[in-house]
């Protein structure tokens, strides 16, 4: 598996080319965010994953499940799943909105880009009241105290 990529997927890659060709500016695959977003958009505080249906789970025809090793696969494909939305929860308590684009979805380019464009142009959501609190740029830091304390907890 380790010639399966996790940057630079030709789906990522045509999300970032209608992105940028509408004029968004956006840095790549931050890694002090949770789940490591694809596209973000720091003045924004939006970020969008770009999932491929097999590897996260989605419900159509490009995810199914392999005949081979199924245990396996869907053991695998569940805590993706998992990691996937708990990674969501985190960036929603900093105070970031995320979009997920589905492999499958972006076959219709025009409507690939209505939906980035009316993500990136709706308003900043107020501030919301978290359970972490804390000054922004300590944000991030805060998560990961709390989820390293949450992990300690349960070992």
């Amino acid at each position: 598996m380790r010639l399966v990529r996790s940057t630079d997927t030709k789906p990522e890659l045509l999300v970032r080319r209608i992105t940028h060709g509408m004029g968004f500016r956006y840095r790549l695959h931050a890694r002090d965010l949770p789940g490591v977003p694809d596209l973000v958009f720091r003045s924004k505080k939006k970020a969008i994953f770009v999932h491929g249906c097999f590897w996260h789970g989605h419900n159509c025809r490009l995810a199914r499940t392999p005949k081979s090793h199924v245990t396996y696969w869907v053991h695998k494909i569940a805590r993706n799943s998992e990691r996937d939305a708990l990674n969501q929860q985190k960036l929603s308590h900093l105070n970031w909105d995320c979009l997920v684009l589905w492999e499958c979805e972006l076959k219709d380019e025009t409507a690939l880009a209505q939906t980035i464009r009316s993500f990136l142009n709706e308003s900043i959501a107020p501030l919301k009241e978290g359970p972490i609190g804390g000054k922004e740029q300590n944000d991030v830091r805060a998560v990961r105290n709390a989820v390293d304390k949450s992990q300690r907890k349960a070992h």
